[in-house]
């Protein structure tokens, strides 16, 4: 049988929306997101930040019509790291780590 991986399963939810959603109800968090697209020859690199429920890319346009998904392309998430905001150059404000999908999909997991 051949394993699916999580981030196979993110095709059946919208993983960034249902992040947004947690994140609007704890503005106090900011969320990093790394990852990829798979091109033909090579991953060109993927960076999302979610804040106060609302995503942005710094490599890349998304969409930010809330009616349709942030991003319409393929993608692979591969580590997610939360932050306790503001950020400040002073503080360290990191809080945890995680690389799996699911794991911040928990509230508890943002506190």
């Amino acid at each position: 049988m051949e394993e699916t991986l999580p981030f196979q399963k993110m095709a059946d939810i919208d993983l960034l929306k249902n992040l947004e959603e947690i994140s609007s109800l704890i503005p106090n968090r900011l969320l990093i997101i790394e990852g990829f697209i798979p091109k033909e020859n090579h991953k060109e690199q993927l960076e999302i930040i979610i804040f106060k429920g609302i995503s942005s890319s710094t490599t890349h346009p998304i969409e930010i019509d809330l009616e349709k998904k942030a991003i319409e392309f393929k993608y692979v998430l591969t580590k997610f790291k939360l932050f306790k905001a503001p950020l400040s150059e002073t503080k360290d404000n990191f809080i945890r780590e995680n690389q799996n999908s699911f794991f911040f999909l928990h509230k508890e997991n943002w506190i």
